[in-house]
């Protein structure tokens, strides 16, 4: 059991934000460009991966580094154009980001996007002022390491042991595992069965933050 709680570690797609379907789309659209087809299952199957990763695995290759290169940059300009009205917040998420402030408890982001995506969304759910760090996982090892999280408590200056991920995705519960970090998983990107390696494990956020912390342990401000 976690004894406190010194700092919460977010991941932000399928968990602050419901993005799922646009990544799966311009995904999609960028691989047919280029020549490729991408079956949904495989997507569903690697979400919440870095684009790194990700597309050797779409294309059943790894290419050479100019395509690579290519192919990302096209998908994330796609992703980019629905931003401002193709994602909405998961519902009741702010409510714990504002409770999580009201306690003194330090939050960063700590995505696998790239950081023009993060703070592009960010700004467009106002957003921002909850986070002191954004941590982008885009030019880190992709979860389930857990390089992401252990470089986002460092800069908070926290142990690991102390620190509360949230996630939504399977890599994401392996990498905060991975972390020594305890982790809270949300179900909008997977079923409860798959993301069992978490300490709890909810729907959304609109139960209360303080009640769902104390199933875990407790805090200290």
């Amino acid at each position: 059991m976690i004894n406190a709680v010194h700092a919460m570690l977010w991941d932000l797609d399928g968990t602050i934000v419901e993005t799922k379907t646009n990544h799966f789309l311009t995904w999609q659209r960028a691989m047919e460009k280029y020549g490729f087809h991408l079956e949904k299952s495989l997507y569903d199957a690697n979400f919440g991966r870095n684009n790194a990763t990700l597309l050797p695995i779409f294309l059943g290759f790894d290419p050479d580094p100019e395509l690579k290169e290519e192919i990302i940059q096209y998908k994330e300009a796609l992703f980019r154009e629905l931003i401002p009205d193709g994602i909405t917040l998961v519902p009741g998420v702010e409510s714990w980001l504002a409770a999580a402030s009201a306690m003194r408890i330090p939050q960063a982001i700590a995505s696998s996007g790239p950081i023009m995506n993060i703070y592009q969304m960010l700004s467009s759910t106002n957003l921002e002022r909850y986070f002191i760090e954004v941590v982008s996982g885009s030019e880190l090892p992709a979860k389930p390491d857990p390089d992401i999280f252990l470089q986002a408590a460092a800069r908070l200056d926290v142990l690991p042991g102390n620190c509360l991920v949230v996630e939504d995705s399977i890599a994401g519960v392996q990498a905060a595992h991975r972390a020594g970090m305890h982790c809270i998983a949300v179900t909008t990107s997977h079923t409860r069965d798959e993301l069992s390696l978490a300490d709890v494990i909810i729907d959304d956020f609109t139960a209360a933050f303080d009640q769902v912390l104390k199933t875990i342990g407790s805090v200290e401000s």
